[in-house]
């Protein structure tokens, strides 16, 4: 009795307690902090497109829809593009289509038709009627890929849609969809089975009613892609689509297996139709009775290679015997299909062609880098190094100062690029191309930053010396794998094997292949140090891309080590996560390992990204991804126990944001960052609960995610690369931060650098230089909001207030706010017209340091100390930069002492001018001042200057000798030079003999005159 007692109270205790287990939900509301915001930084280098189309009356506006990125416009010819999707839709684009009754009227169909290994979808059906500047869901939100979209040419409210559906399971959404009224509703009017979808759809131009489309029987899974099948076909409709004819089999089409194809109508000639099928006996096909009867033209692999990833058609808009194929290459005939000549636009891979239906020589083509625009037929093309839709793989960062961040460009090459300069934007010159290739991860050598190893498909791994340009192939084992399937090989080695070094030893560099392998030689030696980690599934390791096309390219490699991690604090604990579903570990530095799958992970899922706890010993999380089953849900899991215990932890993740990519604050544990297929994600309580994390950051998959100096660094499949500055803000978030009147975040330590924050169309956007300063305003301030900074010995060193100071004026608005200070002093005072030539007036960059900010609001105050870091680059010493700050310091002042003196001229002018003006008996006492004051201030200042350039034609003065000195020893981080102390005591002391004749005419003979001490104190108060 007395032990069931004692359950009854331990029960009692947990209910009126809650269960050991049992976490309070720990989620901040989102307003407390968006201040802190999601920063582009590029590169303005485009990635894979699908989909574009131009406005037949509006001659520079273009559209294209990115694979991942969203929708685009450019107004100008495809000089500058902007995003015109992001707040609305993103993710891949398969179609996009502008009606050319109404050039306001856009449809786009989301998911992309190219179904490469990396292949994203859309999510829809979207509408605008205000030629992008708004949009609206307008139904298909499951299609997951809309190939085409075709609008009626007179009544836009008519619509097709050609729907591939979802390529990784059988679905009943699939076929050609038709809307009579502007996408409210939706009804199928052509279906051939659960796997097979339609992939090319045209109106003839002539007559709306007559309608083509092509259906394409195509399997994506984890380990292949199959393009063909029985229901690949081509279809005909004579009345506006609700009933179909296929003409597949009319005569003179190719016999047995068919794949994707390709159709298109001339605009001129409503009877001639071309095709591009692929099938053992394809190639492009002409029929000049409506599709009656087919001649096929020509048979040249070039124009059909890789069937699946392009086979589209286009007939030209002026001239019936033109006709464009687009594949790596574009392909044009002028002799109705029987011969092409063969050119490229500035990338290459083309996807999707539009041509001007009055202008034949006014064209944008979609391809792997992108869109452009070409005026003379294809001569010549705008460029694509504007467009920020690069698709990444993955990332990492060195240690150089700036770090850099390193990926691999889908379709183009890796890169190490600037996180930050010291200009205005993150350009061209900021990046270079770094190791491997398209689809590899990067590792940079801890011991040198210029070492970098990169992979790419077929096994590469190149080592590439950023200093000397040397570079090296170590692969580990080079049997070049291409055009075979993976069941032949002795190492299996994935599109985008792992590549790392060891956080514990900076020698040992790790790769993986379907086996894990080391070296400690740069790739001279390797070590196979694991049996198969993975499920060896043999009936999974044949070729891809058949029946008709094989598609070898090792991006269908399957039962691979997909991602690893050595634990970041007990060296010798390994982890390897395979794309066939299963976790091995090995304790041992890999004398031994066991498989601790997690039991309710789904077989065959991909294990897709890693991460080592940073402070449990036995502790790992990872992210998996099951999407090419058809499974969209999310998967993370941790352990802390070296995998003997696992949990899942996706609660707040929605459901259909299949997850990528998790990663774990390294300075603030429990924090945990997560990238989705549609955005990404934080918890700050171990993975309990996830909120959205996605702020400013557009819908974009998120492929990668690593963090360095408190920054977040994402890489995403269409978007480029983006980051958050400062993380610390999330460190310190509170359940009271909200609720507060005011709320000041204590700033992170920041370099001595400089950079301007400044927004581009063809430039990542820079971090500014200085401090960032977070700070939330729960409501509107009565009175007043200043920030102040103080120097350790709590010296003022500047301030800003909402009431304005010396024309600084602080903005603020209630809810989350950033201030960024630059480090900088208060400048010299300036006067109104002043032209000088290279001689600014800003004041210095505070020395390294302690300093500390304080927020005042309506009179109550709150402060938070930070550290100034010295710049890296320079090996100055702490006195070297104090008597750099001293000597601009004292350039500053003289400067400001020098203008109030020339203000003070003006002004005694101005007012004995007056005096003069009413009193002319005047003159033989004023005059002589009047002339000695304007001496003085030409020997200060030269006058005559009126525009930029004229001090190249009148000599500058002291005052603008002296501004020089800013640049001359202003420039990088080091003590003055001898010769520039020498010349500031010279020009100063030159200066000082004009002031000091100032000084004492203004004694003896101005303040005679004029009330000179109410004047200064007016022109201070101003």
């Amino acid at each position: 009795m007395r032990k069931i007692l004692q359950l009854i109270l331990v029960c009692g205790l947990m209910l009126s307690f809650g269960l050991p287990n049992e976490t309070k939900a720990q989620t901040y509301d989102e307003k407390v902090y968006d201040a802190v915001q999601w920063r582009l930084v590029g590169p303005h280098r485009g990635g894979r497109s699908a989909a574009v189309a131009g406005v037949a009356s509006e001659k520079n506006t273009y559209y294209f829809g990115a694979t991942g990125g969203g929708v685009w416009k450019t107004t100008d010819g495809g000089r500058n593009w902007g995003n015109i999707s992001d707040g609305y839709f993103g993710g891949s684009i398969g179609a996009v289509t502008v009606a050319e009754s109404d050039p306001n009227i856009i449809y786009v169909g989301g998911g992309e038709k190219t179904v490469r290994g990396n292949v994203s979808y859309g999510y829809g059906m979207w509408k605008s009627t205000d030629a992008g500047k708004t949009w609206a869901q307008t139904g298909l939100e499951e299609s997951r890929f809309i190939s085409r979209v075709r609008i009626h040419p007179t009544n836009p409210d008519v619509v097709y849609a050609a729907l591939l559906g979802d390529i990784f399971k059988p679905t009943e959404m699939r076929g050609v969809y038709k809307t009579m009224d502007g996408g409210k509703t939706w009804e199928r009017k052509l279906y051939v089975g659960d796997v097979a979808g339609a992939v090319d759809l045209i109106l003839d131009p002539n007559n709306p009613e007559t309608l083509y489309a092509t259906t394409w029987d195509v399997k994506r899974t984890p380990y292949s892609l199959e393009s063909g099948g029985p229901n690949s076909k081509i279809f005909k409709s004579t009345d506006g689509g609700e009933n179909w004819t296929e003409i597949s089999r009319n005569k003179g089409l190719p016999a047995g297996l068919l794949g994707i194809m390709g159709i298109t109508v001339s605009p001129l000639n409503s009877n001639r139709l071309w095709a591009i099928v692929e099938n053992l006996e394809g190639g492009v096909f002409r029929s000049d009775d409506g599709g009656e009867t087919w001649e096929k033209t020509n048979e040249d692999r070039s124009l059909r290679q890789r069937a699946w990833y392009y086979t589209r058609i286009y007939a030209d808009t002026q001239d019936e015997n033109i006709v464009y194929v687009v594949n790596v290459d574009y392909h044009k005939s002028t002799d109705g299909g029987k011969t092409f000549k063969s050119s490229s636009a500035p990338h290459g891979d083309h996807h999707d062609l539009w041509i001007d239906p009055n202008d034949n020589q006014r064209m944008v083509i979609a391809d792997d880098g992108g869109a452009q625009v070409s005026y003379d037929g294809g001569t010549s093309w705008s460029t694509y190094m504007n467009q920020p839709t690069a698709q990444f793989y993955r990332v990492t960062t060195d240690n150089h100062f700036p770090y850099r961040i390193y990926g691999a460009q889908q379709d183009n090459s890796t890169m190490r690029i600037n996180h930050r300069n010291e200009g205005a934007a993150i350009t061209e010159k900021d990046w270079e191309v770094s190791a491997g290739s398209e689809s590899g991860w990067l590792a940079v050598d801890p011991n040198d930053n210029d070492i970098v190893f990169g992979g790419n498909y077929g096994g590469l791994l190149q080592y590439l010396d950023h200093k000397s340009g040397a570079k090296r192939n170590v692969n580990v084992y080079p049997d070049n794998p291409m055009g075979h399937g993976a069941e032949g090989m002795k190492f299996r080695f994935q599109w985008n094997f792992p590549i790392f070094f060891s956080p514990h030893d900076s020698n040992v560099l790790y790769t993986t292949s379907n086996q894990f392998h080391r070296s400690s030689n740069k790739g001279q030696s390797w070590e196979t140090f694991s049996p198969d980690l993975t499920r060896n599934a043999k009936d999974k390791l044949g070729p891809s891309g058949g029946p008709i096309t094989k598609d070898n390219t090792s991006v269908e490699y399957y039962s691979t080590i997909f991602t690893a991690a050595e634990s970041p604090l007990k060296k010798g604990v390994i982890w390897a996560g395979s794309d066939d579903g299963l976790v091995h570990v090995t304790q041992d530095n890999g004398k031994t390992w066991e498989n601790v799958t997690p039991k309710d992970l789904p077989e065959w899922t991909q294990v897709n990204s890693m991460e080592g706890h940073p402070f449990e010993e036995g502790g790992l999380y990872f992210a998996a991804t099951a999407y090419k089953n058809g499974d969209f849900a999310p998967y993370l899991y941790k352990t802390t126990d070296y995998g003997k215990t696992w949990t899942k932890i996706v609660k707040g993740i929605d459901a259909q944001h299949f997850t990528r990519v998790v990663r774990a604050d390294p300075a603030k544990k429990g924090i945990l960052y997560a990238g989705t297929e549609t955005g990404m994600y934080i918890s700050f309580d171990d993975g309990a609960n996830w909120q959205s994390f996605q702020m400013n950051l557009p819908i974009v998959p998120i492929t990668d995610l690593t963090i360095k100096e408190n920054n977040l660094i994402a890489a995403t499949q269409g978007r480029s690369f983006w980051i958050i500055d400062d993380l610390t803000v999330f460190h310190q978030l509170a359940e009271n931060v909200g609720s507060k009147p005011f709320h000041l975040f204590q700033p992170q330590d920041s370099y001595s650098l400089d950079g301007v924050r400044k927004e581009s169309t063809t430039a990542g956007t820079n971090r500014p230089g200085g401090v960032l300063v977070y700070y939330h305003l729960k409501d509107e301030p009565k009175e007043e909001v200043r920030l102040e900074f103080y120097d350790k010995q709590k010296k003022l060193v500047h301030q800003f207030s909402s009431k304005g100071i010396e024309g600084d004026t602080l903005k603020y608005k209630t809810g989350s706010n950033e201030f960024n200070w630059n480090l900088r002093i208060p400048d010299a005072r300036k006067f109104e017209g002043m032209i000088m030539w290279s001689g600014p007036l800003r004041g210095p960059k505070v020395v390294p340091g302690d300093y500390s900010v304080r927020l005042i609001v309506d009179g109550q105050a709150q402060e938070h100390g930070f550290k100034v870091l010295p710049d890296k680059r320079y090996p100055t010493t702490q006195e070297d930069l104090q008597a750099k700050f001293d000597f601009l310091l004292s350039v500053r002042d003289k400067l400001t002492e020098t203008h109030e003196a020339i203000i003070l001229i003006r002004k005694y002018k101005e007012e004995l001018h007056t005096i003069l003006e009413k009193d002319p008996k005047q003159k033989r006492r004023i005059d002589p001042i009047v002339k000695t004051i304007s001496d003085i201030e030409k020997e200060l200042y030269q006058t005559q200057n009126s525009s930029g350039q004229d001090p190249l034609n009148y000599p500058i003065r002291l005052n603008n000798k002296l501004a020089h000195l800013n640049v001359i020893a202003g420039t990088g981080e080091f003590k003055p030079t001898d010769s520039a102390e020498e010349v500031r005591v010279e020009i100063t002391r030159q200066i000082n003999i004009q002031l000091t004749k100032f000084k004492e005419i203004e004694k003896t003979q101005i303040s005679k005159i004029l009330n000179i001490e109410e004047m200064k104190t007016e022109l201070k108060m101003k």
